[in-house]
């Protein structure tokens, strides 16, 4: 008796076993690869696997599968299963930068989210708008995003005896005098004269300031490139639509600025400066210093940016140009590859990425959520993180509205957009801000003209 229900429950558990089986083999298997950006560091790796546990067992459709490739070889992985015909379908999280790694490799969302009536409207319109890529259409949606401000030391403002920069955009800047001025690149360039003093007290608006002795500078694009810096003055790149090198003419202006202020006016450290010890020497961590008025800067930088800096600070809104603002945007998202056999479900665990796990996910990888109802959790949650690593700053009392606001400007094409053979343009166009950057003698129409020239001959090389 006992032998025959022991029997029977072996039979039992053999066709459940079966029909397990046979309920796996009929899900779609859908590949999640992870290595362009965050993801790849072992507490990380846990925690997307359990999310993808999760999503396995909220349904029985798709069996989505985490492909994790550390990232200094994610690139040339990819590259080889996309050539082999075996790409993955889902790819991220990874920033612009790694997405315009593999032009033409990505699938346009556009029918997707309109077949399924997908809502947009917990976005900004403009975040969205971002990832619409000329010529190939809606390459993501909006997931976590490191807007850029502009930071202040509030004590070098008192110690000039200057009104800080307005707290909102649209807001006039409003001097000592009483007297209202547009927040733009006019009116930062006076404040950053005045924050800009030498070793005798002398600031960068008087006769008597001693060029070779300054030992504290007003403003500095920091941790960013030409393309990052330039934006300042607009969005552009150094390849048009059709894949010819061009030099945008705000970008052209806004590198006769910054010679200009690195050479003439000097309230922007110049190549000797900027890696000296006044400006953090080979860190080349500006701010952080206490010897920097303004910056421009991400939300990546905060906490570990500032751990050194004994000084009060605040945020601020980016000053426009010509009227219009370009406050440049760091932003990471999931693309789904255009060789997926099964976009659809692509598309469905996409969906449960960045709706139902967002706030997860984002938390996971530390970049603000981008979905608007989640952003007040993220600020109080970043204030109370940031509060017990960094006790010395009032983290509750800064303008984080200004933060948040700063996504409605994103530079559009952003700078970080690819180009027909990346690493060699990259180096080129960095050795130009070298040449610029060192050369107070150096023109500058010139050297942007020969920039232009060997780039072409870059994309012209690249076919």
């Amino acid at each position: 008796m006992r032998k025959s229900k022991l029997i029977t429950l072996l039979v039992l558990l053999l066709l459940v076993m079966a029909v397990s089986m046979a309920q796996a083999q009929d899900r779609v298997r859908v590949r999640w690869y992870v290595g362009l950006g965050a993801g790849t560091d072992a507490p990380l790796v846990a925690a997307q696997e359990e999310i993808v546990a999760d999503f396995n067992a909220s349904q029985d459709n798709i069996e989505l599968v985490l492909e994790i490739v550390d990232n200094e070889q994610a690139y040339d992985v990819l590259s080889t299963q996309i050539a082999a015909g075996n790409a993955p379908d889902i790819v991220g999280p990874m920033g612009i930068r790694g997405r315009a790694s593999f032009p033409g490799a990505w699938l346009d969302l556009s029918a997707l989210i309109e077949a399924g009536s997908y809502d947009l409207s917990d976005f900004d319109p403009a975040l969205v708008d971002f990832y619409k890529v000329e010529g190939a259409g809606q390459l993501g949606i909006p997931f976590a995003v490191f807007p850029s401000f502009l930071m202040y030391n509030v004590d070098l403002f008192d110690e000039a005896g200057i009104p800080y920069p307005p707290s909102a955009y649209g807001e006039p800047y409003v001097d000592w005098d009483g007297a209202e001025h547009e927040w733009n690149i006019d009116t930062l360039t006076e404040i950053a004269k005045i924050l800009s003093v030498d070793i005798h007290g002398n600031d960068a608006t008087m006769e008597e300031y001693d060029t070779e002795n300054i030992v504290q500078f007003g403003y500095g694009s920091q941790f960013t490139d030409v393309r990052g810096r330039a934006t300042l003055f607009g969005s552009g790149n150094f390849a048009d639509a059709e894949g010819n090198a061009v030099i945008p003419e705000a970008w052209r202006k806004a590198e006769h600025w910054y010679h200009n202020a690195m050479w003439n006016d000097y309230f922007y450290p110049n190549g000797v400066y900027s890696g000296s010890e006044i400006m953090g020497g080979g860190s080349a961590n500006w701010f952080d210093t206490g010897n920097m008025g303004m910056v421009t800067i991400h939300l990546w930088y905060l906490g570990w940016g500032t751990a050194n800096l004994d000084a009060a600070w605040d945020f601020g809104p980016v000053p426009s140009h010509n009227g219009i603002t370009t406050a440049k945007l760091h932003a990471d998202t999931f693309s789904i590859m255009k060789g997926s056999e099964n976009p659809q479900e692509a598309f469905e665990v996409l969906t449960y990425l960045l709706g139902e796990r967002a706030a997860d996910l984002t938390s996971l990888y530390g970049g603000m959520p981008a979905r608007l109802s989640l952003q007040d959790d993220f600020i109080e949650r970043t204030v109370a993180v940031q509060s017990e690593a960094y006790p010395g700053v009032d983290w509750a009392n800064l303008n984080w509205d200004v933060v948040l606001a700063g996504l409605q400007h994103p530079d559009n094409p952003n700078h970080e957009e690819g180009m027909p053979s990346f690493l060699e343009a990259s180096a080129r166009y960095g050795e130009y801000g070298q040449l610029v950057d060192n050369n107070a003698d150096e023109d500058v129409d010139a050297a942007l003209d020969a920039l232009r020239n060997d780039l072409q001959a870059i994309f012209d090389a690249a076919g």
